[in-house]
This record gives structure tokens, sequence and C-alpha cells, in this order.
């Protein structure tokens, strides 16, 4: 048995994940941070909540192990798996972290400003509390890599595909995780074509054949594409022009068009999509916010099924797409030409399968899972790899034993 400890860092949250790995995959405990730098923090944790002065992400880091050592002494840990979002045009597959892998994915900052500094540091806080603990680093770009390279070419001067500009595409943690599920499933539909709609917060589409990536809907960061909770989606190069001349500093226009715009930008009310739906009868901005997320969804549906040369399975996954029943059907409404038929009951229940019988497209709703994800590459690379050797102390180290 492995024991593995998952972490998805974002600039103010870290969540994590404790697997024992092994015939089975049994989740021990998981929790997150909130509110990481800025007043007031929160941890939460197997039902127990608590404020928290977290100044950064070692000391989130710190109060876990703190926490964990006083919950479970007798759980030792093997090995630590990182969500990193980014992984550029060289890492397709999970990597063992190393001062090398740290040194290049440094010099990847630029293309990933808002996520990768928070990543590394949350690897080098657990470096610190653990030294010589084997960390995995999982990509959510790595699904992506084996797209074609017209899926990823940007009509600009060929240097800057040559410098790295490009689409990359992301949530490919989720998307590897429904293709494993969906080959359990059902082998088939694994092995044709496939759209998976990863809808939530952030959201995006990939179309998938022959269980091979063939495009997706985010390009070069995760602003691009959908329409989502706060970011615009893909926009004509002028209006992100317009705003960068508007606003004062470059700065400014991205927090706009990260923090500000998508549903919540639209609606003026708020990112949340069951908020919206709640209020859409009596507000018009949340009924346009709802119908513009809707119809984006269904355009970027239409087009990856061109991608495919048709489609045989559509697979709606993430916050949105799993427990939103009437997202689901306006997304689907009107491409019957397609071969998509809903069924209103089956969808109303958030049911497995959602289409009719006569439906020639299978339409699923499935529960994604990036932490699970993460945990089974970092299994396979400790097992399979050769991670560097232990200091003779931690040899069998318990997770909650004092850092060096």
């Amino acid at each position: 048995m492995l024991n593995v400890l998952t972490i998805n860092s974002g600039s103010s949250s870290l969540k994590f994940s404790l697997y024992s790995m092994g015939q089975s995959e049994a989740p021990l405990l998981s929790g997150e941070f909130d509110r990481i730098g800025l007043a007031r923090g929160v941890f939460r944790v197997e039902g127990h909540k608590q404020d928290a002065d977290l100044p950064d992400h070692d000391a989130a880091l710190h109060m876990l192990f703190e926490w964990l050592r006083s919950h479970g002494s007798s759980v030792e840990l093997d090995a630590v798996g990182h969500r990193l979002v980014y992984g550029g045009r060289d890492y397709d597959k999970p990597q063992l972290i190393t001062p090398r892998l740290i040194e290049a994915l440094t010099k990847l900052v630029s293309f990933a400003p808002d996520h990768l500094p928070h990543e590394l540091k949350a690897i080098e806080a657990v470096d610190r509390i653990h030294p010589g603990l084997p960390q995995i680093a999982c990509f959510d770009t790595a699904f992506h890599c084996q797209s074609p390279t017209i899926a990823k070419l940007y009509p600009l001067p060929r240097h800057y595909w040559d410098e790295g500009l490009r689409r990359y595409g992301f949530h490919g943690l989720s998307y590897a995780y429904i293709l494993q599920e969906l080959a359990r499933l059902d082998v088939v539909a694994a092995d044709g074509r496939l759209i998976v709609a990863h809808l939530g917060n952030g959201a995006s589409m990939a179309a998938i054949r022959n269980r091979g990536p063939m495009d997706t809907t985010m390009g070069m960061t995760p602003c691009g594409g959908l329409m989502m909770g706060t970011r615009s989606g893909d926009l004509d190069p002028g209006a992100v022009l317009y705003l960068v001349k508007e606003l004062p500093t470059v700065s400014a226009a991205k927090d706009v068009l990260n923090e500000q715009a998508g549903l919540l930008g639209v609606s003026g009310i708020s990112s949340d999509m069951q908020e919206l739906l709640a209020k859409e009868t009596g507000d018009h901005r949340a009924a346009e916010a709802i119908a513009l997320f809707c119809y984006q969804a269904r355009k970027f549906l239409g087009a990856l099924a061109a991608v495919l040369s048709g489609l045989e399975t559509l697979v709606f996954t993430g916050g949105i797409g799993e427990n939103a029943p009437s997202i689901r059907s306006r997304i689907c409404e009107g491409l019957e030409f397609l071969g998509i038929r809903l069924d209103p009951a089956l969808n109303s229940a958030n049911a497995a399968i959602i289409s009719t019988e006569r439906s020639h497209v299978r339409v699923r709703v499935m529960k994604t899972d990036e932490s699970i994800m993460i945990a089974r590459y970092t299994e396979d690379l400790i097992r399979i790899g050769t991670p560097p050797p232990r200091l003779p102390h931690s040899a069998g180290r318990s997770i909650f034993a004092p850092g060096a």
C-alpha cells in the first residue's frame, strides 16, 4: 500500500486529499484551506472548520501536517502528488519533482503567472517540512499534448510558435479521469467519438477520438474558450487591446478578464450558476448570463462534433455539468440534427444516462475526480519509477513526524 497526499494549490487556496493506494483506492481524508494570504483564513477538513492565520502556503501546509499528526499517528506518507495547471510543451506526462524540473518550471512562470508561482510554493513548502519525500508533478496540460498540431496553432508569425505561444488546453486531469471511468463503464464509447463538457466555475470542452485528444476549447491560458464564472472566455483581440488601452495597467485589464467577466460580469450579480438560476425569472441580467453561457456551450459543442466528424458520446461533468439539469437541456436544445435527444425525466433526476433510447448520441452525467487522478499518477510513477533515495531517518516516515 502507498499513502499518497494530493495537493491542488490556488492563489489563495489549497485543497488536499489523502489516499491509501493498493488493490483498492481508499480515501482517508480531504479538506481545504481558503483565504491564504488574506485576513481570516479558513481551514476545513472532515467536517472540522476553524479560522486560521494563513499568511502563505508554508503556514497552511505546516498547519495541515500538525493537524494530521494529532489525528492519525499510524499513517505513513509515501509520496505527495501536486496538480500543476501548466506544464508547457515539454511535459506530456507526470514527472518526479527534482531541482532540474523546478528550474525548468520557474522559466515557464511568464506563461502561467496566476498559477505556477503558488504551485511551486507548495512544492517548496512540502520539501522544507519533509525533505527527501518524493513529490510528483501532474500537469493539467499534459492530456492535450498529443492533440494534432493544427489544433494547437495560432495564426501568428511562426517564431511565436517556436517561443511556446500556442493552444495548450487545460482540465486535463478531469478529462483523463472521465476517460478512464468511461472505459470501465463502456469500452466501446471510450474508443469512439466523444465530447466531454467540464462545466464549473472554470469551463471547457474536449473532443476525444480513439482515447486520444483532438481539440479543446481553452487555449494558451485557462481564460480562453467558453465564458466561465468570472473569466471572459474567447474575445476579439481588439476587445482585449481596448481594455489594455483604457485601463491604467495591464494588471487591471487582466483582472477584468479573469475576475470580473463571465457569468459575474454579464449578470452583475454572481458567478454562481445556481444563484443565477434562482434569480432568472425576476432579473433579466441573470437570464441573459445563463442564456449566453448555454449558447456558447452549444456553439462549441457543434464545432467539436465537426472536428470529430460526428459524435457518439457526450459527457457532462463539473459542478454545473453534474448538477444543473436545466443547463444541460438548454445546451442540447436544437441539437437533434447531431443525434442528441435528452429524456427530460432522466435529466431532471441527474441520472447516469440522460439520453432517450432513440438518441444516436449517448449522453452521460459523470462526477469527475481530479484528486484521485493525481493519486493514481503518483502511485504509478512511484511504483515504476526510481524516486530519489531517502535519508536513512526518513524510511517509513510517518507523515506526522516533525520535519527537519
